[in-house]
Order: C-alpha cells, then structure tokens, then sequence
C-alpha cells in the first residue's frame, strides 16, 4: 500500500516515513505545499497524510482542491491545530480523518487501517476470501486456519490485492502501490512475487485465487 506523506518538518517526516515502510507501506513524501499538491492529484497513493501548516499552499487548500478535481483517496489530517474548530474546517473540508500532534504511532497505524477498510468497504481489520485469512493488524496470514509465512513485500502485495479483490490490477499499478517511485518498468518482480504467493496459498489445495487477465494484469477473486 502507497502512503503521501506531506509534511514540511523534516525530523518528523522522517521518523514517520521509516516507521510506516517498517510496516510494509511504501512511502512519498512532499516537503512542501506545492509539491504535495502535484503529488496528490497526479501520482497514485491509498492514504494521504497531510499537514495544515505548509510553506507556499497550505494543507486546507490541498485538501479543497484535490476534492473539487475528484480524487477520493482517503486523506488524514496530521496537525498541530488542536481546536474544535479546526477539527470541524478540517472534516468539513473533505478529511476522512484527523488527527493532533504528537501521535501515538500505533494509534496512527490503527486509523491507517480503518480508512484502508473504509476505502475497500471491508468492515474489519481481518480480511477472509474462500479459506483465505488476512490479519492487518498483525500482518498474519492463514489458508484453512494453517499459518503461512510471507516476507513483507509478498504481504503487502497480497493485503493490497485483497483491499481491491475482484477488480483488475497492472502490473504498473502493483509495482507503484509496492513500491512507490522506487520500481522499474522493466522489471518483472511483480510476476516473481505472484508466483511466489501462487505456490504459497495455492499449491496443492487445487484453489485459485489469484488470477491472470491476459494483457491486463492480475485478479484476486473471492
């Protein structure tokens, strides 16, 4: 999953962009007010997490204006401003979330999760498709209640598909969801990692669950 993190003090941005790769979400991140409004309306992300307070546009006119161009990407509001009465301009504004600094990092993962949930109308942070189990929370994966152990690339290929399951997926769109600018065109790691979750949760049960559109890209059916 691809996360935009816009966020002009660098310290924080920092912390907060290593501690989310840590969990497997692949991270951008705009320093400043203008760079993260090209970045949200044209490059592809799950999550947006935006400050207010940025140099050059500010984050409320980020949000309006992404809002009114169509983009429904779930966007969380991280900022110092604590009032009431910004949490109401906020929200009003088209914010899916909205939370204060300092954040508890695991309450942040949490809120994460829910809008990823929201976004794909699943209701709970356990994902379950034809024998299939997918903890978010914990990152754990079963096929017919047996733990399967993935690397943390195979899961957030396989968590991603399944938050958009039954719907067509590029191999492009995977590879900048997996690994956000930093993939190759080139390269054909997607094609390796399917192969890989193939033999993972399908060898042997004679299930299908993740098929091959041809010219199109892949499919997690369920």
């Amino acid at each position: 999953m691809r996360i935009l993190i816009v966020e002009d003090e660098k310290p924080f941005a920092y912390i907060l962009k290593k501690g989310l790769e840590e969990e497997g979400y692949a991270v951008d991140v705009a320093y400043n007010g203008e760079d993260g409004l090209f970045m949200a309306a044209n490059e592809p992300s799950d999550v947006i997490i935006l400050d207010i307070m940025l140099p050059g546009v500010d984050g409320m006119t980020i949000l309006k204006t992404i809002r009114r161009a169509g983009v429904k990407t779930p966007v969380m509001m991280l900022t110092a401003m604590d009032t009431l009465a910004d949490k109401v301009t906020g929200l009003d504004g088209g914010a899916d979330e909205y939370m204060t600094k300092p954040v508890l990092f695991e309450e942040l993962l949490a809120r994460i999760r829910a809008l990823l949930r929201r976004a794909s109308d699943t209701k709970t942070s356990v994902i379950e498709i034809d024998g299939l189990s997918i903890d978010m929370a914990t990152h754990g994966v079963k096929i017919d209640g047996k733990d399967v152990a993935l690397s943390a690339k195979e899961y957030a290929l396989l968590e991603y598909m399944a938050l958009n399951r039954n719907r067509v997926l590029t191999r492009i769109s995977l590879s900048e969801h997996l690994y956000g600018h930093d993939f190759d065109l080139d390269s054909n790691i997607i094609d390796v990692f399917i192969n890989r979750l193939r033999n993972k949760l399908e060898s042997g049960s004679g299930r299908r669950l993740i098929h091959t559109m041809r010219g199109a890209g892949y499919v997690l059916k369920g």
